[in-house]
């Protein structure tokens, strides 16, 4: 086997330069200010609860890449305009919209505005702290006159009060008197403009099919808006989509000084503004409580009235009291989270703000999906992937399981839908859109998106493994049995028998996860999630039947369901074609693949890259060259069924060729690098991951955080070099920890117990923190693990090692079964 030397860095500090932020392993900041980066900064200094997201836009609202106040689910709509119309094809866009901005707070000192990129600066210090929950920024404003200004704010969006937001900014004269006014607005930005006819978004003007395009048209109607004292209420109704949003907030004061408050309000903003005249030593804070609540058709006065409750509790409490459950959410989220990696503070500091970041995304989402960007941009216009089930899902279901339960809830509310959908595509059962908001298919491009009919197995399988991971049969037995039932049937409909010797059941049409090939047949990630996906049906319908009898026979009558059908999907299962090449001992990605010319990435400039960003589909789709891990993945998920030759093989074949250039691939890659023993290159994988936003590899964190990677990066560092594996309901361990490490440590709860897991090199060590036994095994050898006393099980290394990565070289020699040669070259330029 020919290998490539490792070129890229692979210390974490290598990513450093590109960071620019300094390492704390508990929180993130920034020193100075740089308008240049301001998108990436907006996204990763993002507060939010997985309902609520607010970008980290400065307070003065004058210097920004996209203004952001984000509501998951809410949302526009916008009919698809197809060039050419066919039968079937997606109909009605969704976009996720901004929501009414409250973190503008504007001051003026002696009447100069403060301008982030006019005004002398002294000192400037901005941190995301993950215990607290909150961003900080504090800076010193050395104004025209010559008088030294401290300028301190504080954002926090409430883990515990879903519906809240608190904002305070405190100004102190350190040098001269003055004459102060804080502006604190509500601001619809209408028309994605702001009050000055500026736009929101700042975009170039260069093509990129991941961002979300603007809207021209008014978005956001006016409903019912009033003040009352220090309190202002907007609310609106989405022109289109018909959903409502209200925004209501109140003003607390706090000076020596005599403070004069002059209010004003219309449709559109809400203004607070405050004067006094300070004299040196005196300060003036402003806090500023906000409240959101929206709703796909509850008309604005329920919501203004549900905002007013909000704000009403917190006046009773006391806001301090808020910042008091935001830790102890936090304090509780870290206890059964957090992962250490011992003596890498740049590593530990990156790991963390991921997770911080999952929890962003996910703790509040509560009948709402995942966005892919979270609520950190409006990258892919807010919409749900499957990411969440793949990605995301995984790290929820061992370390939070409530929230991987409402996001699958979520998906058996989509069920309608889904039905409705399979039957656009002539198919029984369901099939669940590749991209949404409200439920509907938002996909335009079928090619990349409805064929990935995959995404009914990757449901199935995340709903499996939160089952298997937590007991929860109830969930199963009244919800999750209509997902699995439906998709079992989609797959029967979808595939077809052929005839020629064996019996096989073939599946045509459809695209894997890997978008660089599209509408194939026998994709072999399809087809053995799909035989997942049956053999889950049978067995769970026959589960049921046998452990609760009287709501089978609901789930039964409910779908219609009768013992033939269960019957055909275990036969399906038992007969999927599964492509497997014997010359080259790898398994084909579909069953034309190996047909293909291989691309020559080696020799393809790297500013060609991102192929999708350069290349015609066309051009791409004839050639061997994958977007992201396709038949590696398939190995992840279902590693069981491939034996630990053909893992190695596959892998050595499909790396060489696998672009990256779609932020999912990293950790698969990782993960699979590291079992086959290419630790090196595992490690070089992971911190591509780990710093994808952090360091922005791909370009594009300002439009959003990738949240499948953040939660990708949890699973390379459990399932990669922890070496967790859960197969059906057995819990393994087979650790594969790099070389440079000397300890990793991670946390994960299966069925109520959770324990801490710490790998050396020498050992794995198990404590139970809470719960009762649970037995795993490490290496094949049984544990049973209680709370009487940890248990420390004795490593015989770290697995095999094999040195840099494997080399595109081999392909350019391989010849497929017929004696062809395999040939490779970049398409001209």
């Amino acid at each position: 086997m020919n290998v490539t030397p490792l070129t890229s860095p692979l210390s974490p500090e290598a990513f450093l330069d590109r960071t620019r932020y300094p390492v704390d392993e508990w929180e993130i900041s920034e020193k100075q200010f740089d308008e240049s980066d301001l998108g990436r900064s907006e996204s990763i200094f993002t507060t939010g609860n997985g309902y609520l997201g607010m970008r980290g836009n400065h307070e003065e609202g004058h210097e920004h890449q996209e203004h952001g106040t984000f509501i998951n689910g809410l949302h526009e709509t916008f009919p698809i305009l197809h060039a050419e119309q066919a039968y079937g094809f997606a109909q009605v866009g969704q976009t996720i919209v901004n929501a009414p901005d409250a973190k503008t707070i504007r001051l003026y000192v002696d009447d100069e505005p403060l301008s982030l990129r006019d005004s002398e600066l002294l000192h400037y210090d901005r941190t995301l702290n993950f215990t607290e929950g909150t961003l900080k920024r504090s800076l010193i404003w050395m104004t025209p006159s010559g008088k030294k200004v401290l300028v301190q704010s504080e954002r926090m969006v409430s883990f515990a009060e879903r519906h809240l937001a608190v904002l305070t900014f405190t100004v102190t004269m350190l040098e001269g008197n003055a004459p102060i006014a804080i502006s604190c607005q509500l601001l619809n930005r209408q028309d994605g403009k702001d009050e000055y006819g500026v736009f929101n978004k700042k975009d170039d003007l260069e093509f990129d099919p991941r961002k979300t395009n603007s809207f021209t048209d008014r978005v956001l109607q006016p409903q019912i808006f009033w003040q009352d004292g220090p309190r202002s209420m907007l609310s609106y109704r989405v022109a289109r989509s018909g959903m409502t949003v209200a925004v209501g907030a109140d003003h607390y004061v706090e000076s020596e000084a005599d403070v004069v408050e002059r209010s004003s309000i219309d449709g559109d903003i809400a203004k607070h503004v405050f004067r006094l005249q300070a004299t040196e030593g005196q300060s003036v804070t402003v806090t500023k409580v906000v409240s959101y609540h929206s709703s796909p058709s509850v008309p604005a006065r329920e919501l203004v009235d549900r905002c007013r409750r909000t704000l009403d509790r917190v006046e009773t409490e006391g806001v301090s009291l808020q910042f008091d459950k935001q830790r102890e959410w936090l304090s509780e989220y870290w206890e059964r989270s957090d992962v250490t990696v011992e003596g890498n503070p740049a590593v530990q500091q990156a790991i963390r703000w991921n997770l911080f970041q999952l929890a962003q995304a996910s703790a509040r989402a509560e009948g709402h999906g995942i966005p892919a960007k979270g609520l950190t941009g409006s990258g892919y216009s807010g919409h749900y992937f499957w990411d969440t089930e793949i990605y995301v899902l995984p790290y929820l279901t061992y370390t939070s399981p409530r929230f991987a339960r409402n996001a699958l809830r979520f998906r058996y509310n989509m069920l309608p839908a889904a039905r409705r959908r399979a039957v656009d595509l002539n198919e029984r059962g369901a099939l669940f859109p590749w991209r949404t908001i409200s439920g509907e298919e938002a996909s335009a491009y079928y090619a990349a998106g409805t064929a990935q009919f995959h995404i009914d197995a990757d449901i199935t399988y995340a709903l499996a493994k939160y089952v298997s991971a937590t007991n929860d049969d109830e969930f199963l037995a009244r919800e999750g049995v209509d997902v699995v039932v439906e998709t079992a049937r989609m797959w029967t409909d979808l595939g077809f028998w052929r005839h020629s010797g064996d019996e096989t059941f073939h599946i045509h049409g459809v695209t894997g996860p890997d978008e660089y090939t599209t509408v194939v047949n026998d994709n072999l990630f399809t087809n053995v999630m799909a035989r997942f996906n049956l053999e889950y049906a049978v067995n769970t319908v026959r589960r049921l039947a046998a452990t609760r009898p009287e709501e089978y026979a609901q789930m039964a009558n409910r779908l219609n369901l009768d013992e033939n059908e269960v019957l055909e999907w275990s036969h399906a299962a038992r007969s999927m074609n599964i492509p497997f090449d014997e010359h080259l001992g790898i398994h084909p990605q579909d069953a034309h693949f190996l047909e293909r010319e291989v691309w020559d990435l080696e020799n393809t400039p790297a500013s060609m890259r991102p192929l999708l960003l350069h290349y015609h589909p066309l051009v791409i789709y004839r050639f061997q060259v994958l977007k992201q891990a396709d038949v590696v993945l398939a190995m992840l998920l279902q590693g069981e069924y491939f034996t630990e030759e053909q893992k190695l093989a596959n892998f050595e074949y499909y790396d060489p060729i696998t672009t990256g250039d779609s932020t999912l691939s990293a950790v698969v890659q990782s993960i699979i690098a590291a079992e086959v023993g290419y630790h090196e290159l595992a490690l070089h994988y992971f911190h591509n991951a780990l710093f994808v936003d952090l360091a922005d590899l791909h370009n594009n964190t300002s439009d959003g955080v990738h949240v499948a990677s953040t939660g990708g990066t949890w699973s390379a560092l459990v399932f990669g070099f922890g070496g967790m594996k859960d197969h059906r309901g057995h819990i393994s361990f087979d650790p594969r920890l790099p070389k440079s490490w000397t300890k990793l440590s991670f946390k994960m709860t299966i069925r109520g117990t959770r324990l801490r897991i710490t790998v050396t090199q020498d050992s794995i060590e198990f404590e139970v923190e809470d719960g009762d036994s649970v037995s795993v095994s490490v290496r094949g050898q049984s544990v049973t693990l209680t709370s009487a006393a940890p248990v420390t099980v004795a490593l015989d290394g770290q697995g095999p090692r094999r040195s840099g990565a494997p080399s595109a070289r081999d392909l350019r020699d391989n010849r497929r079964a017929d004696g062809t040669l395999i040939t490779q070259s970049v398409p001209h330029l």
